[in-house]
């Protein structure tokens, strides 16, 4: 079910699968894993521990995982993109009327992303909202909301290793079931962005075509091939 990255086990079974395997927990914590997170992993001790814990899915997120996956003979089934899960989660909360919390994005992001969300899925709940405009030392009085709206899903967008360090502080003192950081998710829910074509997204291009809409993404690309060459040396003889 699992291949191993880098001491990181990586889901490697197909989306099905991985929603039936989530449904398995009390309380799950789901880590996009694409090179850059899991570098922030490695370095962080805090996030080190988390991302190992026992409640704690990290999914193969990125073309580097991917690549990463079959230079150690271990091959995950599919790439498995963070909106996409995002998404059969928002269908499993409508189609069984669960509540959401969204947090992360600008604050006239999150509100788009909000009502493009009701649109699409009338009978979900939203628990609540928020920004990611905050001292992520300082608020209680976000951890202490969402823990009183007691959301069965709470998806945080605000950048690795923000979001995944807000994860770890308000997982235990609430009930939700699925945790998930989210990066650029609301940008796309809101209208913001728009995903790669079909073609691009099926040859694993995805990548190109977010660098050719954000460039500034160009430098977040170094993680890759450092990420690969960290698994070649570590790699299995």
């Amino acid at each position: 079910m699992f291949t191993n990255i880098l001491d990181f086990k990586i889901f490697k079974e197909d989306m099905k699968s991985l929603m039936d395997y989530v449904n398995t927990f009390d309380k799950v914590n789901i880590v996009s894993g694409n090179p850059e997170i899991l570098f922030n992993g490695l370095d962080d001790p805090i996030l080190t521990n988390f991302f190992k814990h026992k409640n704690s899915v990290i999914i193969p997120d990125g073309v580097g995982t991917v690549i990463a996956s079959k230079l150690i003979g271990d091959p995950v089934k599919e790439k498995i993109a963070g909106i996409d899960l995002v998404k059969e989660v928002l269908i499993k909360a409508n189609k069984e009327k669960k509540s959401i919390y969204l947090l992360g994005a600008k604050e006239e992001i999150i509100n788009k992303c909000v009502e493009n969300i009701k649109l699409e899925f009338p009978d979900l709940k939203i628990a609540g909202f928020h920004n990611g405009f905050f001292d992520i030392n300082n608020c209680n009085d976000i951890v202490e909301e969402i823990s009183n709206s007691n959301p069965w899903a709470i998806f945080v967008a605000m950048g690795s290793p923000r979001q995944e360090i807000f994860i770890e502080k308000v997982m235990d003192k609430t009930n939700t079931h699925i945790f998930m950081g989210v990066g650029g998710v609301f940008d796309i829910f809101a209208g913001e962005l728009k995903r790669a074509p079909k073609w691009m997204i099926t040859l694993g291009l995805e990548w190109l075509y977010r660098v050719a809409k954000e460039p500034v993404r160009i430098k977040r690309l170094v993680a890759i091939p450092k990420f690969l060459l960290l698994v070649l040396k570590h790699r299995k003889k």
